[in-house]
């Protein structure tokens, strides 16, 4: 395969960049940071551990080319992919002068929101324009949501969906744009309630985490909520189960909050993260977070291997 671009070394631009090296592929790097090459090796060190065989980071470091003219480092490129910050104007412009530089590349936005016409707006042809949304972080969770505009071409999204399957991902393709898609829409609504829960004083931020990930948040790395629920109908399954209980869960959401994001709660959610999270460092957290993702995958690649 032909180098990969990835524009950005943010969270998720170094986490692509990871990902993509583990799996052998050239990449050349686009960044106006003056420190893009110590962001990178920080990452690459970071993110190492959790990645196919554990690669030593320098060999990663070698399989890429820092590049700071857009037109030379997508000249040849196959892949392109874009992770500059949710700016609309920003990302139209970039796209508009990436399709001047004449190259033919596959055209991967990671924004976590915008919709692919919206993006490509500026360019003469955007059919090789698409939405790769990944998952924080990218280097370790599968899903890659891939949403197409109207003008994007049927080849460019098979193209895409093939190339997250062969570093790994496990690209879901959405039927519909909408705004923030759908992983990000069901973590907004699951966030929204947990806001107003800590708000109230129900739980605070810890004891939230807490309850999430020994409830749901267990169940939900095994199965998605339809399947959990046609189980919790028993013999009757969800038909059962929405038989019963479907007009109190109607009422239920009626009664779910709508925090408002304040300054005063703003300040109390940060106040309990801090105290809670802050004795340790952005890298322990996130390394922490990336051996336990990838001891979950590990059991479940173990358990569905297993025969029931």
């Amino acid at each position: 395969m032909g180098a990969v671009v990835v524009i950005g070394v943010g969270t998720i631009g170094t986490g692509w960049i990871a990902l993509f090296t583990a799996h052998g592929l050239p990449v050349r790097v686009v960044s106006r940071r003056p420190d893009a090459e110590k962001v990178v090796r920080a990452g690459l060190e970071l993110f190492a551990p959790a990645l196919p065989g554990a690669p030593d980071p320098a060999t990663l470091l070698d399989r890429i080319e820092f590049e700071p003219d857009l037109a030379r480092a997508v000249a040849d490129a196959e892949v392109v992919s874009e992770n500059v910050p949710d700016d609309l104007e920003l990302k139209q412009q970039l796209f508009a002068t990436i399709e001047r530089t004449g190259t033919e590349a596959l055209l991967l936005s990671s924004t976590s929101k915008l919709l692919p016409d919206d993006l490509g707006a500026r360019m003469r042809d955007p059919a090789r324009l698409v939405v790769g949304h990944p998952f924080n972080p990218p280097h370790l969770v599968p899903l890659v949501e891939v949403v197409a505009g109207d003008a994007t071409a049927p080849a460019a999204v098979d193209q895409a969906m093939a190339f997250l399957r062969s570093v790994g991902r496990h690209p879901v393709l959405l039927r519909r744009a909408l705004p923030a898609f759908a992983a990000n829409r069901l973590q907004s609504a699951v966030l929204r309630e947990c806001i107003h829960l800590v708000v109230e004083g129900v739980l605070t931020v810890p004891e939230l985490d807490h309850l999430v990930t020994h409830s749901i948040g267990l169940r939900w790395s095994t199965m998605g909520p339809f399947q959990a629920f046609h189980l919790g109908g028993g013999e009757g399954g969800l038909r059962g189960w929405l038989s019963h209980l479907g007009a109190g869960l109607e009422r239920g959401w009626a009664q779910l909050g709508t925090p408002a994001l304040t300054d005063q709660t703003r300040e109390l959610l940060v106040t309990q993260t801090e105290q809670a999270y802050g004795d340790r460092t952005y890298a322990e957290l996130a390394a922490d977070r990336d051996r336990m993702h990838l001891a979950v995958l590990e059991a479940l690649a173990r358990a569905r291997a297993e025969p029931s």
